[in-house]
């Protein structure tokens, strides 16, 4: 039997941390629970889809006796959740059922034995360490996720590519069609290594993650990856494949070059886009001396314009774009300018900031 006491907020807290992980629906139903383990006055929530494991702890609880119990993580969590705040909650578990008590709440869940419960093998071996904040970490990859693929058959494009390269850690994301580039300045001076990342790996550490000056641990071995953060430790696989030759995909030579205030040009974009095919979301960008047209049509025969203020002294040009791939850029920056740089209708267009070199993003035409 075990017995823990606890407020809400400090089992509901660390609970909402580790089941993000978690699917609703499993081969394995082990995997629709979190492991809870008490030792002492300390409760550590464990969960895990194999791939990637999560661990937390709460050293607010109370109680007797120690011992350990896996239980579906949302269902606790939504019982929690729909309690008051300031409830506390006790835990026993009789006759391999879980009884939740708040008030005169009463709940009883199924469970299943802690010793089935599927425990990532922590790999150990050559290992790399570096430390950042996650305000940094977050803002890393936030600049960059947007572009990671989401089903492609090509598994690797379905991550986020981290390298660590002497004192410097980059991130890229790219489907193909579009390609986010972002980096950062690091204090360890550490040998050159590409990883990727999972997409889902990805999302929680941006879900996880605060905007705050707090230490953020990154371990990297050889096929996993651990990120230790506050009271949590993700650990994740990392995808085996090649990731594309970025640096080929960055053009280096670009002859016209718009200046634009980002947010009217965001407003002007997404007006447009209420307008476009929406199987193709295909805008047209038309420019001339310091005049940017964007244009949109579809199958119905509606046809939508924008024209906005620009610098630009460069050859007219007339080029086809996802108007998609342009919004989630716009989304994620948070500058006054963006630099739009091109060639010609037939080549990658470059979007970067004014005065940070750190951030590129690249983008394909496409035909309209």
């Amino acid at each position: 039997m075990i017995i823990l006491k606890s407020q809400r907020d400090a089992l509901l807290l660390p609970l909402q941390s580790v089941s993000g992980i978690v699917e609703k629906r499993h081969t394995l139903p082990i995997l629709s629970n979190v492991l809870l383990e008490k030792k002492g006055d300390a409760l550590t929530l464990i969960a895990t889809d194999i791939e990637i494991q999560i661990t937390t702890q709460s050293e607010q609880v109370g109680g007797d006796g120690d011992g350990a119990v896996t239980v579906a993580a949302r269902k606790l969590q939504d019982i929690l959740r729909s309690l008051p705040e300031s409830s506390e909650i006790t835990l026993d578990l009789e006759d391999k059922r879980l009884l939740v008590k708040a008030g005169r709440s009463r709940f009883s869940l199924q469970t299943l034995p802690a010793d089935d419960f599927p425990r990532m093998v922590i790999a150990e071996g050559e290992e790399k360490t570096l430390a950042v904040t996650q305000k940094e970490f977050r803002y890393l990859i936030g600049k960059t996720q947007y572009a990671m693929a989401a089903q492609d058959v090509r598994y690797y494009l379905n991550g986020l590519m981290l390298m660590v390269d002497g004192q410097e850690l980059r991130c890229v994301a790219t489907d193909g069609h579009r390609l986010a580039y972002n980096s950062m300045a690091i204090e360890a001076d550490l040998p050159r290594q590409e990883m990727i990342l999972p997409r889902k790996t990805v999302l929680e550490l941006n879900r996880l993650l605060t905007d705050s000056d707090e230490p953020l641990q990154i371990t990297v071995g050889a096929n996993q990856i651990r990120f230790a953060f506050g009271h949590t430790v993700l650990v994740s696989k990392l995808i085996d494949g090649k990731f594309p030759d970025y640096e080929r995909v960055i053009p280096a030579q670009l002859d016209n070059h718009m200046t634009v205030n980002r947010q009217i040009l965001h407003s002007a974009m997404s007006r447009v886009a209420i307008l476009t095919n929406d199987k193709f979301r295909g805008v047209r960008v038309i420019l001339d001396a310091n005049v940017l047209k964007i244009v949109a049509a579809n199958a119905e025969q509606e046809e939508a314009q924008e024209e906005i203020e620009v610098q630009y002294s460069g050859a007219p040009l007339d080029v086809g774009f996802n108007v998609t791939y342009l919004l989630d850029v716009f989304n994620n920056l948070s500058g006054d300018e963006i630099e739009w740089n091109f060639n010609d209708a037939n080549s990658s267009a470059l979007i970067t900031v004014p005065g940070n070199d750190r951030f590129k993003y690249v983008v394909m035409p496409m035909r309209i």
